[in-house]
């Protein structure tokens, strides 16, 4: 809200988040506490980012019409070009110099690689013309199809994130090494490019977006269950990398096709970003105390899950067939109902 309400100080909010993110990881290497990490590599970063993304989220909004959700599949693809080698990094030096000087490293090289990008950024629209179209109409709040994808959306947050916290572990506790459990977070990151911009491109076309919705959701869900669960080997643990980023991740594109479902106006877009962003983020913050109760102290190599992980692999699928029952449920009954009324 505050990036559209001021546009033409969108360049200064870069400005500023951009360093927060710098110094929180700088800072958070000091930290001799886990108050002292949520302050620093939690809030701080985390309050750093929020600040530096959303002015370029609202300049792509504004540069890209015909082809929206290609461009913004590209940007959410771009963080899985890091992420196809950055795990490997990661390893060598935390293993090689600890997590502190890790830190320190990490930082240095976020603001050496982004120092001559960020002056780059710029709005498409004048101040003038931007703050024209800052008033939100929120009128896209009484249509229930709205509240269908922020349904759907939270629901699958719930499970979104635990193949990429627990995949290396989970391949640990099955005798796998470190190296490989590097390696399928790399796969999953070269998955994650591909499906976020082919959903993000099919989003473009004529392709109902809940369609498309739905086959991310299912086939996430079953590989979840299959290639994960009963996976005892790193190539079948590498399919469900292959898979669950390409379809996982490519159902994260959909919140823009998502937004222009519910509202013909091209300024929603932000909004109803914003708020799907924030519903997912949930997800984000409910992983360390649901994997807490749903996580068994042994590993069992044996059983779905390994034993240890079988509540995680259950509630990763789960979340993701509910969100494509949520959606596939709604439009069922819209068309019964019209069927009914004709």
């Amino acid at each position: 809200m505050l990036t559209k309400r001021f546009p033409k100080y969108q360049r200064h909010q870069i400005w500023i988040g951009w360093p927060f993110c710098i110094c929180g990881l700088v800072v958070a290497s000091f930290s001799r506490t886990v108050g002292g990490l949520i302050g620093t590599q939690g809030v701080m970063y985390g309050f750093g980012f929020v600040v530096l993304t959303y002015p370029i989220i609202n300049m792509i909004n504004e540069w890209w019409v015909a082809r929206k959700g290609m461009a913004f599949g590209l940007i959410s693809a771009s963080s899985g070009v890091t992420g196809a080698f950055l795990p490997f990094v990661m390893e060598y030096l935390l293993n090689r110099y600890g997590w502190r000087t890790t830190l320190r490293i990490y930082a240095v090289a976020l603001a050496a690689l982004t120092a001559p990008l960020v002056p780059l950024f710029k709005p498409r629209l004048p101040a003038s013309e931007s703050a024209a179209l800052a008033k939100t109409d929120w009128a896209f709040l009484k249509r229930p199809l709205f509240w269908i994808y922020a349904l759907a959306i939270l629901v699958q947050g719930i499970g979104f994130y635990f193949p990429s916290v627990f995949l290396p572990s989970y391949a640990a506790s099955i005798g796998i090494s470190p190296v490989s459990g590097a390696l399928l977070l790399a796969l999953m990151s070269v998955a994650q490019v591909l499906g976020q911009f082919a959903f993000g491109y099919l989003s473009d076309k004529s392709l109902p977006v809940s369609f498309l919705a739905i086959v991310c959701c299912v086939t996430a869900s079953l590989a979840s269950l299959t290639f994960w669960g009963l996976g005892k080997s790193v190539a079948l643990l590498a399919v469900f990398s292959l898979v669950y980023g390409f379809f996982g991740y490519g159902f994260g594109t959909m919140r823009v096709a998502m937004g222009r479902a519910v509202s013909d106006d091209p300024s929603i877009v932000v909004s109803t970003y914003s708020i799907f962003i924030f519903l997912q983020g949930i997800g984000n913050v409910l992983v360390g105390p649901i994997s807490a109760a749903l996580m068994t102290p042994s590993t069992e190599r044996g059983h779905f899950g390994a034993g240890k992980y079988g509540g995680v692999v259950i509630l990763t699928s789960s979340s993701y067939i509910l969100a494509a029952m949520v959606i596939g449920g709604w439009h069922g009954y819209q068309r019964l109902f019209s069927t009914i009324t004709r």
